[in-house]
């Protein structure tokens, strides 16, 4: 039998390599700022085309390469961080494992340029699919410079799977801030496609976290500081009402090196127990700095997961800081809500010993030397009990021309007369001078159980829950579900108003100045034309803050925000390309915002109406998310539950 196992050339070899190191223009960014910081650079510079696809270069002021570095830095498993097995558990650099730039030469073209500071000259190096095209000397500036272009060019099955422009964008912004917050010594800036998107200068981790997510971001942010031989914690979280129903401002670095851990994360969430909502998500800056030999980073090619020795003290230790930060800030909530916090005791008298107070007290006091006095108190009126019922009936004489009472009878309910004065059938009275004739309520027993014994049976509905309408069908009863029927509704009415552009809108009396990070009010100016068209009407967008003069007449105004930012949040978790997929995106995420909540009571009007309007839209039976809105019983249904 003939040998059919082979050794694999280089080129494929990179390239399969290259299916777990990059998978998207996000993951050369990612490689190469992490170099551009082993390398000691103190400014880096970002510039990406079409999301990258097009080009991502990385231009630092690092120590550079020599020409033999330049050249090898190129070679699968080349680095010049570890020399034995052993480095992997001793760790100060971000890349180690030699596999990025090998990689990304794969799969694209790749241009160097490199010079080291005791260097006249620099090197000019050209890659394409792992082969080196040319290498000379050129005249460039210290630090290193490098381009990737047409990623993916000769794998065009891997360059179709890439996600649209706005999407991959996305994931590039989200890799820049995880480097950037990492290291807010180094100064960054960002561009893409020539305009201007980030540019932060070096500072400290507050000022940092504020240029990325906005001057508004400083108020909300609560420090986080503890120091232990196991482990040391610094950072941030954000107060309990910024909280978000998104995993949005989420960060965990541990030893400068961004990390995804639900153990950890967890931790936090404990932390934040009894302050937000369950469905509300805390923020978190969060840095860790912990013993190399006491975590294993590579379990995963990505290097965003770390298995720690010790989980469960590193696991207490943080729950218990960010307890003590919120506690420390008055953040803890307290029962009594009209207290005054000027009367609070600062946090820095808890070190403090106590003193005994000094009481003076008065030795010659006898309470019992004179009566004290009562006081004025005077009462209002002084209730008498009436001697018996007769006395209700007193002063009739003069105003109605009788002293005895009245018979009881059983014509009809209150009391009436055939002559002068106002009388009524059911209630009411009249008189005719001297006498006057009194009914009063019947006594009878009817026998029904309900107010609406005679109402036609579509028209009786029931809350169960304050989540389910319930409303009995001719051979059964129909459950809706409000929150999902209202979505139709309004998915239905904000589809119309974005396409037919005939929104009506309500005018505010006082503007809304809202605030957003740059990523996000580019995300809101991108669809600020369909939002004009569901009602919204922007006065002014410009740096961070949005000024809205008029909303949707279907909102109301403390609703805005959430609205936007739930908005936000879709847009950046699915990105569909413009047209009908866009509005119809934008639809479904007002809608899910607009809808009544489970947990909100409806009076009989109200769920008569919103039966009506749901069976009056052209798709009732299901969610704009396709999810079922209602469900009928059969009586045969019911029957079997009582065989």
């Amino acid at each position: 039998m003939a040998d059919i196992i082979q050794l694999l050339p280089d080129h494929v070899a990179n390239q399969i390599a290259a299916g777990e190191v990059v998978q998207r223009p996000a993951s050369v960014v990612k490689e190469l700022l992490e170099n551009a910081i082993d390398a000691k650079a103190t400014s880096i510079t970002l510039l990406i085309k079409d999301a990258g696809k097009t080009l991502v270069q990385v231009t630092d002021n690092g120590i550079g390469m020599s020409v033999t570095d330049a050249r090898l830095s190129f070679e699968r498993h080349a680095t010049s961080k570890i020399k034995s097995a052993e480095d992997l558990f001793n760790l100060h650099t971000k890349g180690f494992r030699g596999e990025a730039l090998a990689s990304i030469a794969a799969i694209a073209h790749v241009e160097l340029k490199t010079k080291t500071e005791n260097s006249e000259i620099g090197t000019h190096l050209t890659i394409e699919g792992s082969k080196v095209i040319s290498q000379e000397p050129a005249v460039v500036p210290k630090g290193t410079t490098i381009s990737v272009k047409n990623l993916f060019y000769n794998i065009p099955a891997r360059r179709n799977f890439l996600k649209s422009n706005p999407v991959e964008t996305r994931h590039i912004i989200d890799e820049f801030h995880r480097v950037a917050l990492a290291h807010p010594n180094v100064a960054f800036q960002m561009l893409h496609n020539g305009s201007d998107v980030f540019n932060l200068p070096s500072s400290n981790s507050r000022q940092r976290i504020v240029n990325i997510f906005g001057s508004k971001t400083n108020e909300k942010l609560v420090p986080v500081h503890e120091e232990t031989e196991i482990l040391k914690i610094e950072g941030f979280v954000l107060k309990p009402e910024f909280g978000k129903k998104s995993r949005g401002e989420q960060f965990f670095f541990v030893n400068d090196r961004f990390i995804k851990s639900p153990y950890l994360h967890h931790a936090v969430a404990s932390a934040f127990e009894g302050l937000v909502k369950s469905d509300i998500h805390p923020g978190y800056f969060l840095f860790l700095e912990v013993d190399p030999h006491s975590i294993d980073i590579n379990i995963h090619p990505t290097k965003t997961e770390i298995k720690f020795d010790d989980e469960h003290s590193i696991y207490a230790m943080l729950r218990a800081t960010i307890k003590h930060s919120l506690g420390q800030f008055n953040i803890a909530p307290v029962l009594d809500f009209e207290r005054n916090k000027g009367f609070d005791t600062p946090y820095d008298y808890s070190k403090k010993q106590p003193t005994a107070p000094s009481i003076e007290v008065d030795r010659d006091f006898n309470p019992f030397k004179e009566k004290p006095k009562q006081g004025n108190i005077n009462f209002p009126f002084k209730r008498e009990q009436p001697a018996s019922w007769e006395s209700l009936y007193v002063g009739l004489k003069d105003g109605f021309g009788s002293t005895q009472p009245p018979e009881r009878t059983s014509s009809g309910a209150g009391w009436s007369s055939s002559g002068a004065g106002w009388s009524s059938s059911g209630a009411g009275w009249s008189s005719s001078g001297a006498e006057m004739e009194m009914e009063f309520e019947s006594e009878e027993v009817t026998g029904s159980l309900f107010e609406n014994e005679n109402s036609e049976i579509g028209q009786i509905t029931f809350q169960i829950q304050n989540k389910y309408i319930v409303s009995p069908l001719k051979n059964g009863m129909m459950i809706i579900h409000q929150n999902l029927a209202h979505q139709r509704i309004l998915y239905e009415e904000l589809l119309k108003n974005i396409t037919v552009k005939e929104a009506v809108s309500q005018q505010l009396l006082f503007p809304l100045q809202l605030h957003f990070s740059k990523p996000d009010l580019e995300i809101i100016e991108r669809v600020r034309e369909q939002l004009e068209h569901t009602g919204f009407i922007f006065s002014e967008i410009k740096d961070e803050t949005i000024e809205i003069s008029g909303i949707p007449v279907l909102i109301l105004e403390s609703h805005v925000v959430n609205l936007l930012n739930q908005l936000v949040h879709d847009i950046k978790e699915e990105v569909p390309d413009t047209g009908f997929s866009q509005n119809d995106m934008l639809a479904k995420s007002m809608a899910a915002s607009m809808a009544i909540k489970t947990g909100v009571s409806l009076n009989k009007e109200e769920r008569e109406h919103l039966i009506n309007q749901l069976f009056a839209c052209k798709e009732p039976t299901v969610s704009p998310t396709n999810k079922p809105v209602f469900t009928a019983l059969d009586v045969s249904d019911l029957d079997k539950k009582f065989m």
